[in-house]
């Protein structure tokens, strides 16, 4: 069966792809949008990472059988579209949990410890810590975090975050039988040292860290996002970090992707920033790839496929 992977994959991925029995692996990276048009006639599967699968990428494929994302998210996706065309959908939920998990724990702690400053202070000559960055150092125990979202990665998160003494709240649709405190959302950014997001993209969800949260915040909390850009008003965000109403923030993700050289955030010195990374390790590609593997034959044998969304 032909096999689209929309990545910029490395050559260790590529030959560990090409040797999958039954499947004909090609590869196109993700911005290369010729490559795309050209190889799309051809595609049955289409292994889908970030870059938008638009309605215009799914008609230009019209042997396309099924859009496999390479990832939880299916925000990038034209879900109507793929259903006008009966292509099924299916994503792979914890496949990326314990990577995105350990990111988010490294966000805190990069920005409590001043951890870009203190990197690019020393590549430049100079040693220790000014006073006035002393001031703004800070420990991760004893900090109340609060999880937005309890799904897959916030169940690697919360143990990993209780062992290092931290108290964990957390919001979601509904509370959870986990030995930690439900609060609404409005409570947990009132109460949290440390706010970390992990919830999709949704209508509902979009914009939901705005203004009005942003001031809700403890001041010199810290916001962690390792979700989707979407969820933060950027213009919003930077405001709150100039003002000292947000002490730091930690991202991973940001509202375009990928996102302008100007955008302001990255001029502001108590902002750790990631390019949409998280998720990439090799633990997060064996995991996502065998079961990416597996829905193809699933869907070659005509039998139900693992996690279909639409």
């Amino acid at each position: 069966m032909n096999v689209l992977l929309h990545y910029d994959a490395g050559p260790a991925l590529k030959d560990r792809l090409g040797a999958l029995p039954g499947l004909d692996v090609r590869f196109v990276a993700e911005g290369d949008d010729a490559a795309l048009m050209a190889a799309l006639p051809e595609t049955e599967v289409l292994w889908h990472v970030l870059q938008p699968c638009t309605a215009a990428v799914i008609a230009a494929a019209p042997r396309l059988k099924l859009i496999q994302k390479i990832g939880v998210g299916v925000n990038t996706i034209d879900l109507e579209a793929a259903k006008a065309r009966g292509i099924a959908v299916c994503n792979l939920p914890g496949a990326n949990a314990r990577a995105v998990a350990e990111m988010a724990l490294l966000l805190m702690l990069a920005c409590l410890r001043r951890l870009p400053h203190f990197d690019a202070g020393l590549r430049a000559g100079r040693w220790g810590a000014a006073p006035a960055v002393q001031d703004r150092l800070g420990e991760l125990g004893g900090k109340t975090v609060g999880l937005v979202g309890f799904g897959a990665v916030p169940q690697v998160l919360a143990p990993v975050l209780a062992a290092l003494g931290c108290r964990v709240i957390y919001t979601a649709t509904a509370p959870k039988n986990v030995p930690f405190e439900y609060r609404d959302l409005n409570a947990l950014l009132a109460e949290a040292d440390v706010v970390s997001l992990h919830v999709p993209q949704t209508a509902d969800t979009a914009g939901m860290i705005g203004a009005a949260a942003l001031a809700r915040m403890k001041p010199g909390a810290v916001l962690v996002n390792t979700a989707r850009g979407g969820l933060v008003d950027e213009p919003a965000l930077v405001e709150a970090l100039q003002s000292g109403q947000l002490g730091a923030a930690g991202l991973d993700v940001f509202a375009q992707e990928p996102t302008p050289a100007g955008n302001p955030l990255f001029a502001l010195e108590n902002v750790v920033v990631a390019p949409h990374v998280a998720w990439v390790t090799g633990g997060t590609f064996e995991r996502s790839f065998a079961t990416a593997a597996e829905n193809v034959r699933l869907l070659a044998a005509g039998e139900a496929l693992l996690n279909r969304v639409a």
